[in-house]
């Protein structure tokens, strides 16, 4: 990330971008940067929360209160807002982590801790039992 606050998006990513993005942040300290399509359809899953609970009120804060539009210049770079680079402990570097069709950005040292959580397989077989993996 440049002093200007630029991300320059990989070649890879540039093209999920091209109909237009937004940057939000993340639930792990880091930022998600979705599609606008990918934008819109957690926008409307939002929307049909109920406004009377505290805790869908904190998620509605959370995620579209930080939300931003992004536009890609020439040279394929994004604004990344300072409140979100703030948030998400971003200096100079980043750590881009594909998640189909929206990706994420780490500071370094967050994404180090995540890969080490993600490696230890012996808890990744529990943590993740709950969940309907099934294939077939």
């Amino acid at each position: 990330i440049d002093e200007k606050s630029r991300l320059p998006v990989p070649a890879g990513f540039r093209e999920l971008l091209s109909d237009g993005a937004f940057v939000a942040q993340g639930f792990d300290r880091n930022l998600w940067v979705l599609t606008a399509a990918a934008f819109q359809e957690i926008y409307q899953c939002f929307m049909a929360l109920n406004v009377t609970d505290p805790l869908a009120r904190l998620l509605l804060r959370m995620f579209l209160g930080s939300a931003s539009p992004l536009e890609m210049d020439k040279a394929g770079r994004v604004v990344v807002p300072k409140n979100l680079r703030a948030f998400a402990n971003l200096n100079s570097e980043a750590v881009l982590v594909g998640q189909g069709n929206y990706f994420e950005v780490w500071a370094p040292a967050h994404w180090q801790e995540q890969e080490t959580q993600l490696q230890d397989v012996a808890a990744n077989a529990q943590r993740f039992a709950s969940l309907n993996l099934a294939v077939g």
